[in-house]
């Protein structure tokens, strides 16, 4: 039996009214999770609101700060509340996204590598795939500058459903800003010798359409990942230029 209360579960979320509170009550039946704290990123909408009715301890960014910010927000507050219970004993870190709804309820196959000892990091591979309205781009660039900074090529190097030790997270900070920071996270801990492995599991998030508010979203978070790369590899032109175009064509 997994030992009870050894799972804190972090949530980045923007609005994300719609599927927060699915998520949230879905991931309270992940075996060991006793701590579920969202972290509401600048949201316009009923956020904070919803994930606190579900039940989850909730952080308000004033104004959005990213997501890799927000990880470090929630992680802050978990490390915080564990210092406040004197019984408390020090947690998995589970980060999950806002959008995942019901199939929050699957990730615990991701805990249970990191709390065996097999692994210092898991990242979710989804058996459930969405179909996109992407071209695969973002995480082509992703894929392939792990690649090249690490040698290990993952099946989904931009899957924000992630399970690590404590040891890891630390090793890992700062995170790489906004998109960028799963991209960061595998190489920074690959580098260090972390053991990270991927997970297949049956999640599924929303799928990002067409439109220009999608398409907005896409290219931000190329540029997320190149300033990534940029950062971890300086001989990295092809990100460097990735970068410099996407964010001419932002201005």
């Amino acid at each position: 039996m997994p030992a009870p209360g050894d799972v804190a579960i972090v949530i980045p979320a923007k609005n994300e009214s719609d599927r927060i509170g699915a998520t949230v009550e879905a991931a309270a039946g992940v075996p060991g999770a006793d701590l579920i704290v969202v972290v509401d990123d600048g949201s316009r909408d009923g956020t904070a609101a919803v994930a606190e009715r579900a039940g989850a301890i909730v952080l308000r960014h004033s104004r959005s700060r990213g997501k890799g910010a927000a990880l470090e927000t929630g992680a802050e507050a978990v490390r915080l509340l564990e210092q406040k219970d004197a019984h408390s004993e020090r947690h998995y870190l589970l980060f999950l996204d806002g959008d995942l709804a019901e199939s929050a309820g699957c990730a615990g196959a991701l805990v249970e590598p990191v709390r065996d000892g097999r692994a210092d990091m898991t990242i979710a591979v989804f058996t459930d795939r969405v179909r996109a309205g992407g071209h695969g781009f973002v995480v082509g660039l992703s894929g392939a500058g792990i690649k090249r900074a690490t040698g290990w090529a993952p099946a989904q190097p931009l899957n924000g459903q992630r399970c690590l030790t404590r040891a890891a997270f630390e090793a890992a900070r700062p995170l790489a800003a906004g998109w960028g920071v799963e991209t960061g996270l595998t190489i920074d801990l690959l580098r260090q010798g972390f053991r990270v492995t991927e997970v297949e599991v049956p999640m599924a998030h929303r799928a990002t359409g067409t439109d220009w508010q999608a398409q907005l979203h896409r290219a931000r978070q190329f540029a997320g990942v190149a300033r990534a790369l940029v950062v971890r590899d300086p001989r990295a032109q092809t990100a460097r230029h990735a970068l410099h175009r996407v964010t001419r064509h932002q201005r």
